[in-house]
Parts: structure tokens; sequence; C-alpha cells
């Protein structure tokens, strides 16, 4: 039987599991992976508060806490996006190295059901991991994600004004 309050997505990346680790866990610089977004915590351990931002910082578009980090398999935290009132969801990313390279899933928990955080979650995860595979495998992004990501930065003022940063302190 499916579970419609989770998904489930993977891929096999050529690279590292150090260079995929960092990728999904650095914050300084954007997350190619991850929407171009700037990851700002507390600290990288459980119970902290995260924020996903714009690359302007003005905007926060994710916040949650980290429930577990073990370095360089596991990383999850808690997810809500700022611009709905949708209840939050947690999100997993695991790590196992294959002989053909490295397994990443990212797995979506307590996904609320027929809302706009689970529409949105299904198609992202998967263009992130597509994402997270192009940076680790060529370096960038591809072309279209990259284009975008570049109009991202031109439409930051569209965003609701209950995601700007000042409502949302770390």
């Amino acid at each position: 039987m499916i579970d419609p309050t989770r998904l489930v997505s993977k891929i096999v990346i050529n690279g590292t599991l150090e260079a995929i680790w960092r990728e999904l866990t650095k914050s300084d610089e954007p997350q190619a992976a991850v929407f171009n977004a700037w990851l700002h915590t507390q600290a990288l351990i459980p119970g902290a508060s995260l924020q996903m931002r714009t690359g302007d910082g003005r905007n926060v578009l994710v916040i949650g806490k980290v429930v577990e980090f073990e370095p360089p398999h596991r990383f999850v935290h808690t997810f809500r996006f700022t611009q709905y009132d949708d209840p939050e969801c947690t999100v997993s990313y695991q790590l196992v190295q294959l002989e053909q390279g490295v397994e990443v899933s990212l797995i979506v928990d307590n996904l609320p059901v027929g809302s706009r955080t689970a529409k949105e979650m299904t198609s992202g995860s998967k263009m992130i991991l597509n994402t997270l595979k192009a940076v680790v495998e060529t370096g960038k992004p591809t072309l279209g994600i990259r284009i975008m990501y570049a109009l991202f930065s031109k439409l930051g003022f569209v965003l609701p004004k209950r995601t700007r940063t000042e409502h949302w302190p770390l």
C-alpha cells in the first residue's frame, strides 16, 4: 500500500560522498541543487534552527530544525515553506556508497496530503536530485536550471511579504 504522506526519490550520482554531502549542507555559498538558496543555521546539530534564504537574503523560503546530522550519510530536518500555512514535514537525505556511485535518497515524511507543500515537494524533489547530479558530475546545473535561477534572482519582489527575513528570526 502506498503511503500518501511519504515521498521517496532516489538517484545514483557518479561522485564522492564528500562532494555530495558538501552540496547538501554547505552554508558558505548558494546550494545550486536546492534552488540556489542559502542555508542559514545556528549549527548543524540536532535541535538547531535552519532556514533556506534567497540569494539576496531578503526572503526566507523554508524554515525548520535539524533532527539528525550524521556526516556524510544522513541529514534530517523539519521543513515548512514560509509562504504557506501547511504543517511541517520532515526531509531526509540519505547517502549510500555503491559500486557504481553514490545513491542519494530524498525522503519526505508527514507530507500534508493535498497541500501546496505536497505539490511542490513532489515536483521539487526530483529537480533537486537531478540538479545535484549535474552539479556533482559536471560542476554546474543544467542550462535550463541556470536560466530558471537567473529568473528567480530577478523576481524576488513577487514573493509574499510574509516571507521577508524580518518575519523569520533565526
